[in-house]
């Protein structure tokens, strides 16, 4: 989805006129969206149409019977998200879809009452966002866009494209540092079984994330993982340009990575999930509560590699591990 016709179609959605509600037999409902991304991300506005999508095949249709406002606010924008997130509570709407950890936080400081959809959190228990997976509780059910053993099955595919490493650091931003362990328990018991030294490493900033990439590149045979989360995917194309830079084999969480020149990236299909949250949506806009909705895990994984990358790295992608990609990027 270009951004012109992302914001052709939202802009459209913000003008739709009141008198439309009076035009139809079907209730005007509204849905607010908090979104963690600038507006001009590309992978934001792809996640965000996807739900939009979603809605539209289940019958919400623009004008007729929904109305969405949306706002954006990138992960570093604190302040800005703490505002954007009251707008949207003082709008009162029917249901607020919220885009991942930071925006769900967010908006549970200011409601409890309104309900909450997210589609894509790592550990919403750990963050205390809901009870259980389960059963919830409360105003608020979504999506996870990872589980935990994948810490370990990053360390493996980073070994098999890269035979060499000898060392590979976790890359964590400070926002996960309150739950990481999950994470960092299979990461690290997959580098010990494989013979890799283990480094977890938590970043701020872009300054840091050089920091870190420029540490691991000083000595022989290192090696990156980053995991999934929206302040890595808010900068990718830091990401990606100084692992290229220090030349380092890094495995990724996401496909946009991959895409975007990453070597490699593992993990669950996102639009996926920001589609299927639409059926929640429906439910609670049909009156079901989100605290009695359980959380869902990923159904969708994918494996892209980038063989023009990996070439430029001097490695030779195994016939096997290419055989296994859902994509291959040449």
């Amino acid at each position: 989805m270009r951004r012109r016709e992302f914001i052709g179609i939202m802009g459209g959605a913000a003008a739709w006129p009141l008198t439309a509600h009076a035009q139809h037999s079907e209730p005007m409902r509204r849905i607010g969206m908090l979104m963690g991304y600038a507006e001009d991300d590309s992978e934001g506005q792809a996640r965000a149409m996807a739900f939009l999508d979603g809605l539209q095949k289940l019958g919400w249709s623009p004008g007729r019977n929904i109305r969405v406002d949306v706002r954006w606010a990138s992960p570093s924008e604190n302040d800005a998200r703490q505002r954007l997130a009251q707008e949207l509570v003082a709008l009162q709407p029917d249901l607020i879809f919220s885009n991942n950890t930071l925006t769900t936080e967010e908006l549970l400081k200011q409601t409890r009452s309104i309900p909450i959809l997210f589609g894509g959190v790592s550990d919403p228990v750990g963050n205390g966002f809901v009870a259980n997976y389960r059963r919830p509780g409360g105003n608020v059910t979504g999506f996870t866009n990872t589980e935990p053993l994948l810490g370990g099955k990053w360390v493996q595919l980073l070994k098999e494209i890269a035979p060499r490493v000898e060392r590979v650091t976790l890359l964590l931003s400070l926002e996960m540092v309150s739950y990481a362990e999950v994470y960092v328990v299979p990461f690290k018991a997959a580098a010990s079984s494989l013979g890799v030294t283990a480094v977890v490493e938590s970043v701020r900033d872009k300054a840091e994330i050089e920091s870190a990439v420029a540490a691991q590149a000083r000595g022989p045979n290192g090696g990156l993982v980053v995991m999934p989360e929206s302040f890595f995917v808010a900068h990718r194309s830091e990401v990606i340009s100084l692992a290229a830079q220090y030349r380092l084999p890094c495995v990724y969480p996401f496909r946009a990575f991959a895409e975007e020149g990453g070597l490699l990236s593992y993990g669950n299909d996102q639009i996926d999930n920001f589609r299927r949250a639409a059926g929640y949506a429906d439910r609670i806009l049909k009156g079901e509560k989100p605290g009695e909705l359980p959380v869902q895990a990923p159904v969708k994984y994918e494996l892209i590699i980038n063989l023009k990358t990996a070439n430029t790295l001097g490695l030779e992608v195994p016939i096997s591990l290419q055989q296994r990609a859902d994509a291959l990027i040449e």
